[in-house]
């Protein structure tokens, strides 16, 4: 079995693996991340989206589903506290399903694409998650075939990632972890003792609905305050919006300025700075948790030894710097702690731990007390606890009650979780399940108090239990599976398969595109253009295959990367084109370009841009698949029996395009000094698992 860790984050999710001698977070459908998109290290992140697309079959996931969907389920995570349901392709699902979904996918990806499996792991939780949310993911796991070993706080998983390697002694003492992701923040605060190899959670604080979701509420607000709305947007138009948003709030951590774009057209400047003074209060209030765990700990700033920033919202400049103030110490560097990964490289040491690969011990604790409701002599109803919060699981305790009347034959037991402190109606408190007590027939008035024992396993699990006075025999045993009064449907199971093929409720087929040349067909010269490396492709079942061209990707030509300033070339594009129409004369040439295209060229490029799409020379992908033309040029050649000229990696397309695998289906593009080569060759194939 292999060592496993997943992250399963809000926004993005995260797979690692123990290999005997190091931690290897895992590249899952990283083909799926346009370059618009590619930023150090998010090629190990899986987005927790699951969606649909006219231009492909079956459900997406992972970066597939958040780039090219036309319809998006996100931040599934957020709606496990309470079973929520969201539509997919015009069908319900409960969010248990798409979360299962998103585990499944994570594990097919790992087999294909990775050579390796996912049958076991340790999974993350924030630690502040209820028990609802706890038990739902592990069932979500569990129904994609991947057995819990243990659900772990994502501050602890943190920090062991963070200490693995060290020196014995040298990370000694007690950390803060500052959480904050795309749905909560937590802080926590853990001691950690090298020697016995042990990290001990003491306090852990939160904030529930607080993190990269609203920071991207607030940039758009920014937005539209400074560009308005001139005219309704479709609901593509919107999703592409979201996109540009949360991804200039990503830049905005790096650069001092974006340029987003709206669906009208606009581009809208903002400044590092404004933003910053934009969320400042947000900033504040995820401040209040590491306040409070100091005060519950009774801690002061400078007994803290080390402050570890996991998160993508923690490292937002601004944030940093507050929590340095607050604190007053440096922050431990992302380069010993990396935000993006700490938590699922610390799960996957967990696991190495719990099979007794490594040396150590990990503890989970309970964030939130267990307990009933009752009422006082007054008739006011509390929470009264029965398991305190942050105790080392599994635990068991209990606790005697009475009942207000003699008469009753049984008694209705309330199940219910939260900060005891708080009252019962506040929304931090839920009722987990009712059970029935139900007294042995005969019973009289005398023997009517019992013992109210709860039992709390590591994985999320109550069993409860009750013993009448005098009787030896529990008149209680059940185990609480119905989190929240619904818990995970029944029909799960078939629910996830019907998820993984549900069909898009958009056009069944891509429009056609228009047959015109991006440039002024040239006159066929009188001796075709020899040049070296150039090679005629391999026809399939026509004399003269069409070309479908992937314009954006040849507009990067021999153009340096995005992160040494290099742009994308219309002119470089237009000489391609007429480069490969004298190559090959006599063939149809389809040119497709992403959206982004016209934003990514220099200003004066623009408007070429704007008069080969307004022209027709140039077909983008349809609404709703702004951004990304790999699947219209795909669909296009697949149409048309063409030849697909691009320098892109096409293995993940195989699948549903098999005929990529064919000798000469594929032209890649290469120039030097103003000579173009147009090569035969194709696309690598998806790697592999060997079994012995």
């Amino acid at each position: 079995m292999t060592t496993t860790g997943i992250d399963f984050g809000t926004t993005n999710s995260v797979v690692a693996q123990w290999n005997g001698e190091y931690v290897e977070p895992l590249e899952l459908g990283a083909y799926g991340l346009d370059a618009d998109w590619r930023r150090p290290g998010f090629e190990l992140l899986f987005p927790s989206v699951v969606g649909t697309s006219s231009l492909r079959e079956g459900t997406l996931f992972g970066w597939e589903a958040k780039l090219r969907s036309e319809e998006a389920v996100e931040a599934c995570k957020r709606l496990l506290r309470a079973e929520e349901f969201v539509t997919v392709a015009g069908r319900r699902f409960a969010a248990t399903t798409v979360a299962a979904g998103v585990f499944r996918k994570m594990a097919e990806l790992a087999e294909r694409e990775a050579a390796t499996t996912i049958d076991s792991a340790v999974v993350t939780v924030p630690a502040n998650a209820t028990g609802a949310a706890r038990f739902r993911t592990r069932e979500a796991a569990k129904f994609a075939g991947i057995k819990v070993k243990a659900l772990l706080n994502e501050p602890t998983a943190a920090a062991i990632s963070y200490v693995h390697g060290l020196p014995e002694g040298a990370a000694d003492g007690q950390f803060l972890v500052f959480d904050w992701g795309g749905g909560t923040m937590d802080a926590t605060v853990l001691v950690h003792d090298s020697r016995l190899r042990f990290l001990d959670e003491k306090a852990s604080r939160g904030v529930n609905r607080l993190g990269g979701i609203e920071l991207d509420e607030r940039l758009k607000r920014m937005v539209l305050e400074r560009a308005p709305r001139q005219r309704r947007w479709s609901p593509s138009q919107q999703r592409q919006f979201a996109l540009d948003i949360e991804r200039s709030k990503i830049l905005l951590s790096k650069q001092p300025s974006v340029l987003v774009p709206t669906p009208d057209g606009e581009m809208v400047e903002i400044h590092q700075g404004d933003f910053e003074n934009e969320i400042d209060d947000l900033i504040t209030r995820a401040l209040d948790p590491v306040e409070e765990c100091l005060a519950d700990l009774r801690m002061e700033p400078d007994e803290i030894t080390a402050v570890l920033m996991i998160g993508g919202s923690s490292q937002i400049p601004a944030v940093r710097e507050a929590v340095a103030d607050a604190l007053d110490c440096d922050l431990v560097d992302s380069a010993k702690c990396d935000p993006l990964t700490a938590v699922a490289r610390g799960a996957a040491i967990a696991a190495a731990t719990l099979d007794g690969e490594l040396k150590g011990v990990v503890q989970v604790v309970n964030s939130h007390a267990l307990g009933t409701r009752v009422k006082d002599s007054n008739g006011r109803e509390k929470f009264s606890t029965v398991i305190p919060r942050r105790n080392p699981l599994p635990r068991e305790l209990e606790r005697s009650y009475s009942p207000h009347s003699a008469r009753d034959t049984s008694l209705k037991i309330e199940v219910w979780e939260g900060d005891p402190d708080l009252p019962l109606t506040d929304q931090d408190n839920v009722k987990l399940d009712t059970l029935t007590l139900t007294y042995p027939p005969g019973s009289g008035s005398q023997g009517r108090d019992f013992r109210l024992r709860y039992t709390y396993d590591a994985d999320g699990l109550l069993q409860v239990k009750a013993w009448v006075e005098g009787i030896d025999r529990p008149v209680l045993d059940q185990t609480v599976d119905s989190f929240g009064g619904t818990g995970v449907p029944s029909e799960v199971a078939r629910e996830l398969d019907a998820l993984t093929t549900v069909k898009s409720r958009g056009p069944a087929e891509p429009p056609k595109p228009t047959h015109q040349p991006l440039v002024p067909k040239p006159t066929p010269p009188t001796r075709r253009q020899s040049v070296s490396g150039a090679a005629s492709p391999t026809t399939p079942r026509e004399e003269n295959p069409p070309l479908v061209v992937d314009g954006s990707n040849m507009a990067w030509v021999s153009a340096p990367s995005r992160q040494a300033g290099g742009r994308p070339s219309m002119a470089r594009l237009q000489q391609g084109i007429l480069e490969l129409r004298r190559q090959y004369p006599g063939r149809s040439v389809h040119v497709v370009v992403d959206a982004t295209l016209r934003h990514d060229v220099a200003p004066e490029e623009r408007e070429a841009v704007d008069q080969a799409i307004n022209a027709g020379s140039v077909v983008q992908p349809p609404a709703g698949t702004e951004g990304r033309g790999d699947a219209l040029v795909l669909d296009i050649a697949a149409q048309v029996n063409g030849i697909v000229v691009s320098n892109d990696n096409f293995a993940p397309f195989q699948h549903n395009h098999p005929w990529l695998r064919t000798q000469g289906r594929v032209l890649g593009a290469t120039v030097s000094q103003g000579v173009w080569v147009f090569s035969a060759r194709t696309p690598p194939q998806p790697r592999q698992q060997h079994r012995v």
